[in-house]
Order: structure tokens, then C-alpha cells, then sequence
């Protein structure tokens, strides 16, 4: 409340420049005011006043990379911002016991969301944490007996880079091959185990094809063969309905900014009975159960606890509604465009990450062409390689296809409006673009591009 009113005086002290008015902003873009601030936090006679300027930003279709903090969740936060700025693990007076309740509150709503007991969270500063924690922590605490760890070709590149980084330590990991489906074959997953397999890891929902594993399957058979179950839930915490004791799940990773609440802070779930045991990645104090030491930051955590209940809450509606948008958005590309291909099975899949291959285009030709969108490209465009995405090329999608895709992203608050602008947008730019592609043109000629041997001048 105090920083509200602080806010409101200061706004109200700015005066605004005057100038000539600005357009309406064109369908599709969000206007944002853009605060811009002198450096110095001290006032002075030198300072300039700040002066807000109209900007146009981009729609947002990319919940996948982060979704915006909830209101809400905002709201539950801004006292420990504020007010009750006590460190958590302080013992001796009321700004520590005040912090602490507001970090097991929260540890409550996170353990409530996926059917756990709140003694088995452990808040870290994210999935890729988690991950590492899950991981790296079993594997080393169970080395002397057990050496062995199975996970996918599909996973994210933290969980990959775990296993590559325990290869190094002498571990043996197998990589499971997906189907063109994205799934894994659950026999090839039995096959897999052997007697010194210590861990089983495999994500809930894949982040750039939206694929759902067969989690409960997978637990049912990592806990008949007393192997301990990881699973990288990040994207599907809050969006699917998951509990860890009917699926066997033993440990899971979980994100605060995926599901509506703040960078920079998430939670591991380690199983109580039976005990999992892990060994700390960090050394310190001594916080979380000594699996985590370092203070526990109360603002972020209580942030992370309003978002897993506001989740809760809304799971039910949030899924229906963005099932329709997301079928609305594929039916309207897939009924304006031919050779348009969605990546990952169709069943088993999250409907608010859709991926989608637009053959003779360039993917990242066409992020530039949308760039009154947010979006992202299956192929790493952003990276200094252009070689197509790990996880494409695992479900056998050709290179070009997998050259061609965009990942679009529907969240929470993602408008109908919003969906058609982009589908409106999205056939445009891949007509236009495809009219200048050679390959496109030969196609129509009904040359089989396949049958054609390239040489090299």
C-alpha cells in the first residue's frame, strides 16, 4: 500500500510533456508507457524530470520462454517487498518468524498443487537448479552402488548437460530415442534399466514440441524396478493436472516464472517415504533441510505459492479456454495453408504450445516478417549455429521442415484477438515469402524435390 501511494504522489509530481498526439496504436499492439527514469535515485537541482513516452511492444505469444507475473501473485508479494523484510531464518524476533510463516505458507500452496507433503519442497532459484539438484544429487549420493542414469534425446538442455557432466565423472548414461510422435517406447524404457540404474529422468511436458510422456507409466515402472523417477515439470506444473503419489513420481522440478509467477525462484519436490536421499550441490547454512543452503528469499517464494494456488484454482478453466484458442489458431493456419506440419503427437500433447513446420519458408525469415509478434523458432535462430533444433531432429523431422518451424505459445492471458491477429498475420507473410521461394515454385511444377541431386558450383 505504501509504495502504491508513493507511486501515485510521484506520478502525479511528473509533468508530462507537451507534444503532438500520438496514433492510434495499429490492431494487434499493445501500448505500453515507458517510464524513463533519471540514473540518480538521489532528486536534485541537475536531475531531469522523468518523461513518459508512448511505445508499441509486440503481442505475446511466447509463454513457453516466460509468462507474464499475475496480478495476483503481484498483489500476495508486495508486502515482503516492502514491510516484512525479515530474513526467514532469523529465530530471535518477530521480522524472522513473520518471514518463516509466509515461506511454509507458501511451501504449503506449492506441495498442495501436485499432491504432495510440504516437508518434500525445497525452494530453489529455478527449474534449471532443480534439475541439476535431482540429477547430479542422486547420482552422486548412490555412486558407490549404482553408476547407471536413463533419460531422453528430448530433454532440456540443463538435464542433458547434468547427465553429459556426470559422463565426464565416469557415470554411464543412456539416452532414450523418441518416436516421430515424440514419445517414448515404454519397452525400450525397461529394456534400458539395469541393476546399478540409480535414476530415471524424463520431462512431463516437452517446452518446444508441448508432447505429454506417459509419466504414470513410466513411475509405475521405475517403482517396480526400484529405480527413483525425475521428471522436469516445469511446463506443466499449474497447466495439467499431476500428483506425485499416484504417478510415483520421486522427484520433480518445478518453475515460478512458467506459471505466472516471478523470475528467479522455483522448487524441487524429494520424496519423504521412501527417503530419497541427495547429496547438496551448495554448502552454507544449512537451509532447506541442508539440500539447499542459502536464504530463502521470502518476497519470490511467497510469489511462487500464490501463483501455484492461483493455478489450482483455475487450472479447469484456463485449460478449456486455451484448448479452444489453440484449436482455433491450427485450424485457421492448417485451412488457409497447405504443407503446414504440427510437430509432436496430437493426442498426447499440452494445446497451449503449438509447433508448426510451413514447408519452402525459412523459420527465421519468418519471425522477422512477424515482428509485431512475439514468438520463437524451433530452429536455434537466436544462436550462433543455424543448425535446426536437437529436439525436431530427434522426432525425425526433416532438416528443412525443421528449418520452418515457430513455436507458438498460448497462456492465461492470451485473447481471441490476439490469436486471430496472429493467424491473420501468420498466412500473409508465409504466402508472401513463399512466392519468392524457388522451391515453393517448383513444387507447384510438380518437381519432387527429393528426386533433385544439388551440386555444389
Amino acid at each position: 500500500m505504501l509504495l502504491r501511494t508513493a507511486w501515485r504522489r510521484a506520478a502525479a509530481a511528473v509533468p508530462v510533456a507537451p507534444g503532438p498526439k500520438s496514433e492510434a496504436p495499429t490492431r494487434g499492439l499493445r501500448l505500453r508507457v515507458a517510464d524513463h527514469a533519471p540514473q540518480s535515485a538521489v532528486p536534485s537541482d541537475t536531475a531531469t524530470a522523468p518523461q513518459a513516452e508512448s511505445v508499441l511492444r509486440p503481442l505475446y505469444m511466447d509463454v513457453q520462454a516466460t509468462t507474464p507475473l499475475d496480478p495476483r501473485v503481484l498483489d500476495a508479494m508486495l508486502p515482503y517487498l516492502v514491510n516484512y523484510y525479515g530474513n526467514p531464518h532469523s529465530r530471535t524476533h518477530a521480522y524472522g518468524w513473520e518471514s518463516e510463516a509466509a515461506m511454509e505458507h507458501a511451501r504449503q500452496q506449492v506441495a498442495s498443487l501436485i499432491g504432495a507433503d510440504p516437508r518434500e519442497i525445497i525452494f530453489t532459484s529455478g527449474a534449471t537448479e532443480s534439475n541439476n539438484i535431482a540429477i547430479k544429487g542422486v547420482a552422486r549420493f548412490y555412486k558407490s552402488r549404482k553408476k547407471h542414469l536413463i533419460t531422453t534425446q528430448t530433454e532440456h538442455k540443463c538435464v542433458l548437460d547434468s547427465c553429459r557432466s556426470l559422463e565426464a565423472e565416469g557415470f554411464q548414461v543412456t539416452y532414450l530415442p523418441v518416436k516421430k510422435s515424440g514419445i517414448i517406447d515404454l519397452k525400450e524404457l525397461e529394456a534400458a534399466i539395469q541393476p546399478d540404474t540409480s535414476l530415471v529422468s524424463v520431462m512431463t511436458v516437452n517446452n518446444e514440441i508441448g508432447v505429454k510422456q506417459p509419466i504414470a507409466e513410466i513411475g509405475r515402472i521405475c517403482s517396480s524396478r526400484k529405480v527413483y523417477f525425475h521428471t522436469d515439470a516445469a511446463q506443466a506444473v499449474g497447466k495439467i493436472p499431476l500428483d506425485v503419489n499416484d504417478m510415483k513420481i520421486d522427484l520433480m522440478s518445478i518453475s515460478g516464472h512458467k506459471i505466472y509467477g516471478p523470475k528467479g525462484v522455483g522448487a524441487i519436490y524429494i520424496r519423504r517415504r521412501p527417503r530419497v536421499r541427495v547429496e547438496a550441490l551448495q554448502s552454507g547454512g544449512g537451509q532447506e533441510r541442508g539440500m539447499r543452503s542459502g536464504t530463502v528469499p521470502t518476497p519470490l517464494v511467497v510469489g511462487l505459492g500464490a501463483a501455484c494456488e492461483v493455478a489450482q484454482q483455475e487450472m479447469e478453466y484456463d485449460h478449456k479456454r486455451i484448448s479452444k484458442l489453440a484449436e482455433r489458431l491450427t485450424q485457421k493456419i492448417m485451412r488457409s495453408l497447405p504443407d503446414v506440419v504440427m510437430n509432436g503427437d496430437p493426442e498426447h500433447h499440452y494445446p497451449g504450445c503449438i509447433n508448426l513446420s510451413f514447408a519452402y519458408v525459412e523459420g527465421e525469415s519468418l519471425l522477422m516478417a512477424l515482428k509485431d509478434v512475439a514468438l520463437s523458432s524451433g530452429s536455434a535462430c537466436t544462436s550462433a549455429s543455424l543448425e535446426p533444433s536437437y529436439v525436431l531432429r530427434a522426432i525425425g523431422t526433416d532438416e528443412d521442415l525443421a528449418h520452418s518451424s515457430i513455436r507458438f505459445g498460448i497462456g492465461r492471458f492470451t485473447t481471441e484477438e490476439e490469436v486471430d491477429y496472429t493467424v491473420e498475420k501468420c498466412i500473409h507473410h508465409v504466402k508472401r515469402l513463399r512466392e519468392m521461394s524457388p522451391l515453393w515454385e517448383m513444387v507447384q511444377d510438380g518437381i519432387d524435390l527429393k528426386s533433385i541431386k544439388w551440386t555444389q558450383h
